[in-house]
Parts: structure tokens; sequence; C-alpha cells
């Protein structure tokens, strides 16, 4: 049996070998970062601005699953969830640390994948890596980023500055990254049943790309600010519409109404769900993973929004004793549940 010579063991570089061989290209781009990997700690300085940090981790196996998640996708991705946190908070993110725990089933080519994907994601939005750590993991992978960014005190953006009467809006489109990640569900448990057969991907790209690769909405921020603006309230949809309206809702003590037929579900999307027997609101308000900016904004703004392309009102801000409510498509009114709502199901 001929040895394997495209594959590396991580052993043979040992932890601090590996991390200068994957940090190698790293380049620092950021100002405020004046020391990056290297040192016992990275150096930042941010002049006159207020500094934000978020955390998240990917754990093998309960966010991501290799079956069919490529790695430098993986890698992308895990800095995407980052940045849209900063994003969130109407800030610019500008560092990121990096922490990967490894079994050795993973070679070092594999951690070069990983760590390509996630170096694309930092030059495409102008992120630097300043430091990290990597060791040992007797159960998978699992991939720990902070995020390090800056904003104008005054115009940091939290969850609980929504006002009665707001307008509710938000960012892109809704569902397809669930979608995504049900389709791509279906192939792997079909191959599991047969390897032979190819996966059926065709004509489902959008929403493929949408639970593999999405995106941080720095453009939606930028545009806001360009228009002068300020979100009252703002947060990423990382776990479903209901579940994000319902946190700006309990911390700004407020009700709402939010409207089916405004929240925006693109065509795939839709299609797919029906395919999959699956209501598309539902999606929606469960899926998670979209990344897209939920916001509030005063009414007088309006005009300044109603017609930008890539924004939706779908809904306002009510007081708190008037209820948390989806008004259905046939007028009707529900009480918005985070998960497992299911009046829509069963009209």
């Amino acid at each position: 049996m001929l040895e394997d010579t495209s594959r590396t063991e991580l052993s043979s570089l040992g932890e601090f070998g590996l991390i200068k061989h994957l940090t190698e290209h790293v380049t620092i781009k950021n100002p405020s970062s004046l020391k990056g990997v290297g040192d016992d700690a990275a150096v930042i300085q941010y002049e006159n601005k207020v500094t934000l940090v978020s955390t998240d981790m990917l754990v093998e196996g309960v966010h991501f699953d290799l079956t069919y998640v490529p790695l430098k996708h993986l890698g992308f991705k895990s800095v995407i969830v980052n940045l849209s946190d900063i994003y969130a908070m109407n800030g610019t993110p500008k560092q990121i640390t990096v922490s990967l725990a490894l079994s050795n089933r993973f070679s070092v080519e594999a951690a070069e994948e990983l760590y390509a994907g996630m170096i694309t994601a930092c030059e495409k939005y102008g992120v630097d890596i300043v430091g990290g750590d990597t060791t040992s993991s007797l159960s998978g992978l699992v991939i720990s980023i902070t995020v390090i960014g800056e904003a104008e005190k005054d115009k940091v953006v939290y969850r609980n500055g929504a006002k009665e009467k707001n307008l509710l809006c938000v960012s892109g489109d809704l569902g397809g990254a669930y979608m995504g990640l049900q389709i791509l569900e279906r192939e792997k448990a079909i191959f599991k049943e047969n390897p032979k057969i190819q996966p059926d991907l065709e004509g489902k790209d959008y929403i493929i790309e949408r639970q593999l690769k999405p995106e941080a909405r720095k453009d939606v921020v930028q545009m806001l600010a360009e228009l002068n603006i300020l979100p009252t309230s703002m947060i990423d949809v990382s776990d479903g519409l209901a579940s994000e309206i319902m946190h700006i809702c309990e911390q700004s003590n407020l009700g709402c109404e939010l409207y089916e037929e405004k929240i925006p579900i693109d065509t795939q999307t839709y299609d797919t769900a029906r395919q999959f027997n699956l209501d598309p609101t539902l999606c929606t308000l469960s899926g998670g993973e979209d990344y897209e900016l939920l916001f509030t904004i005063d009414i007088a703004d309006y005009d300044k929004i109603k017609n930008l392309p890539d924004v939706t009102v779908i809904g306002h801000m009510t007081d708190a004793a008037k209820g948390r409510n989806l008004i259905a498509k046939s007028g009707s009114s529900h009480p918005l549940k985070a998960q497992g709502w299911d009046a829509l199901l069963k009209k």
C-alpha cells in the first residue's frame, strides 16, 4: 500500500508550529492592530471609540456536518457569524482571534483549507487575524472565534432602544439558509442509502450558498449611515425571525405586529419549502442562519428607506400590553412564538 504523501500529520508540526504555519501569510491591515500574531497577546488601540467584543463557538456535529460542508466554506462562515454580531451593533469589526480544537483525523492540509476560508473572509471585510490557539480534540473539530470591533459611542445600537410605533425592518430575504440545510440533509440521507447516487442540487444554488457561505451585511450598515439613519434597535437574524423579534421586544419592553405578507422570501426558498411540505413563513420564523439585520427605525425615517431594494418594512412596535403578534395574510392575528409556531400550518 502506497503512503499518502499529500497528507501531513498535525503532530509533525506541533501546536506552535501549526499556528506559525497557518498564520505566516496573515498581514495586518488596520492601524488599530498594533501587534498581531507572534507575541503573548495582541495589542489593539482605538482612538476615542468604544470597543465591541463578541465570541462564537462552532462544534462539529452540533453546528456543522463535514459530510457536506467544505472546510474552506466552514472557515469563511465561522468568521462571518462573528462579524455579523458587530454589524448588528452598528459597529465595524477590526480584529479576530481564532482557536481550534482538532482531532488527529485532520491533516495539516485540512487545517490549511479551513484557514484559507477564514483569511478570505477577513480580506473581504477588512479584518485582521491577531491571535488564537490550537489544541487537540478527542471528539472532532471545534472552532472558537472572538471578534473585536469599534464604534462611535453615540452610534452603538442596542437591542433595548426600540420605541412604540417604530417601524420593524429587515434586510435581504429570509428562510433561505434553513431550506439550503434541508436540501443538504436530504442528499446526505440519500448518499448514506446509496453512495453511488450523485447529489441532486440543480436549481438550488442560491439557498445552498445561503447555508454554506453566508455574508455579513456590512453594506446595510454603511447604507443606513449614508442615509443618516440611526436604528433605534438592531439584531442579526441567526436564530430565526421570531426569536430575534422577541429579543427586541423583551429588551425594549414592547409588543409588535409582524405582517406575514411583508416577510421577504426568495422564490427558490418558497418553492423548496413547498416541495418539502413546509410552510414558507414558518421557515423564516424559526429557520435561522440568514445573518440578515433586523432593526427598528423612527417612523420619520420611512421616506428614506421605503424605496431601498434590499430593506423591507415588515411591521411595527406596539405597547407591551398589546402583545407580540403575527398578522396572517388572511388578516387574523396570532401570538408570535419563537419556536414551534404552527398556526399557519393548521389553516
